[in-house]
C-alpha cells in the first residue's frame, strides 16, 4: 500500500488544539480525534468487541447483510475514500462486493499511521481492490482523493461507525456540507448513524466494566506526556460518562480527583484544575431514523436508501449529491 504521510507540522497543530481546549473559559476540552495514536487506535479496536458496545457490531452486521444491495445502487465506475477507515475490518463487505463487478481503488483517509497499516493489513487479500492510504484530516485526504478522480468516475464516499455523532447537530450538518463540495451531483455518501436507545444501554457502551474506555479516554492525557513533553498524573483522573438529555448524547470527560497544576511545554501552557473539575473528551449524539432525511437535504443530498439493525438501533444511509 502506498501511504501518502500526515505533512511534519502536526505536532504543533496538535500542540496548539490542546492549549485552545485547555485554555478555555469554563469547559475544558480537548478534540476526540487525538484519541488515535497507535496505543488509542489499538485499544480502540478492543472496545468494538466488548459486549457493552454493540455499535460496531451492528455497522457490521448491516453491511455484511446489505453490502450487494449498498453498491448495486452505487452508479459505477467508482473510487471509494473512507473517511476514518479505522482497521478496515466492516469495509471488506462493501469492497469484496464491488470486486465482484470492477477493479476498486479504495483510498482510506486517517489520521493514525498505524489504523492505515493495519487496514492495508486487513484488505490486501482482496482481488482487484488498491489500496492507497492518506495520513490525513478528513477534508483534506478527501479533497487529495477527488483530484484523483478519473474521467467518468464516480466517488463513493464512506463515513462508517458513528464518528458523525461526535459532532454536535449544528457542526454535523457543516461537515457534511464541506463534504458536498468536494464532491460533484450524482455522488454517493455512506452514512452510519447510531440511532437513539434507552440511557442505561448507552451508558454502559461508554463506562465498560473492564475499564476499557476508561484506559482509552486516559490514554489522550499519556499522549500529550508522551508528545508534548507535560506532566500529566494519570492516577489523578477518572474517567466519566455521562448522558446529555437536551443533545440527545453520550459525553466522556476525565474528572480531575484534586486541585492540580499540570504543564505542557509543547503548548507553552500551564493548566490550573479544580478538584471535580473535567475536561470534556468526545460526545457522541444519537439520532432518530427520519431525521437523517432532513440532515441530507440540510447539507446537500437526499438520502436514497436506509438499513437499520433492529437488535443494536443502528442506521446505514446512502446519501446523493443533489
Amino acid at each position: 500500500m502506498l501511504v501518502h504521510a500526515i505533512a511534519t507540522n502536526a505536532t504543533y497543530e496538535f500542540a496548539s488544539d490542546v492549549r485552545a481546549g485547555l485554555s478555555r473559559p469554563g469547559q475544558k476540552e480537548l478534540p476526540s480525534k487525538y484519541f488515535y495514536d497507535d496505543v488509542g487506535s489499538a485499544l480502540f479496536e478492543v472496545i468494538s468487541r466488548l459486549p457493552e458496545y454493540g455499535l460496531t457490531r451492528a455497522d457490521e452486521r448491516l453491511l455484511r447483510r446489505h453490502g450487494s444491495d449498498i453498491v448495486d445502487r452505487v452508479p459505477g465506475p467508482v473510487a471509494v475514500a473512507e473517511l476514518g477507515s479505522g482497521s478496515g475490518r466492516k469495509t471488506r463487505w462493501l469492497l469484496e462486493a464491488l470486486s465482484r463487478r470492477q477493479r476498486t481503488f479504495y483510498y482510506p483517509v486517517e489520521i493514525s499511521h498505524s489504523a492505515l497499516i493495519m487496514c492495508e493489513r486487513e484488505l490486501r487479500d482482496i482481488d482487484s481492490v488498491s489500496i492507497v492510504g492518506f495520513e490525513r484530516e478528513y477534508l483534506d485526504g478527501l479533497l487529495e482523493v477527488a483530484a484523483c478522480r478519473k474521467r467518468g468516475q464516480h466517488l463513493f464516499v464512506l463515513f462508517l461507525g458513528s464518528t458523525i455523532g461526535n459532532f454536535d447537530r449544528l457542526a454535523g450538518i457543516k461537515f457534511l456540507a464541506n463534504v458536498r463540495k468536494v464532491l460533484v451531483p450524482g455522488d454517493s455518501l455512506l452514512l452510519g448513524t447510531d440511532l437513539e436507545k434507552p440511557p442505561l444501554q448507552m451508558l454502559r457502551a461508554y463506562d465498560d466494566e473492564l475499564g476499557v474506555t476508561a484506559a482509552f479516554n486516559l490514554n489522550l492525557l499519556s499522549r500529550i506526556n508522551r508528545e508534548l513533553d507535560a506532566d500529566f498524573d494519570l492516577a489523578q483522573f477518572s474517567h466519566q460518562a455521562t448522558i446529555n438529555s437536551a443533545a440527545r448524547s453520550v459525553e466522556m470527560h476525565l474528572r480531575s480527583k484534586r486541585r492540580q497544576a499540570v504543564t505542557i511545554p509543547a503548548s507553552e501552557v500551564v493548566v490550573e484544575l479544580q478538584e471535580g473539575e473535567t475536561i470534556w473528551t468526545e460526545s457522541s449524539h444519537k439520532y432518530s431514523a427520519n431525521e437523517i432525511f432532513q440532515m441530507a437535504s440540510d447539507s446537500g443530498f437526499h438520502c436514497e436508501a436506509q438499513w437499520i439493525d433492529q437488535q443494536w438501533p443502528f442506521a446505514e444511509n446512502l446519501l446523493i449529491a443533489d
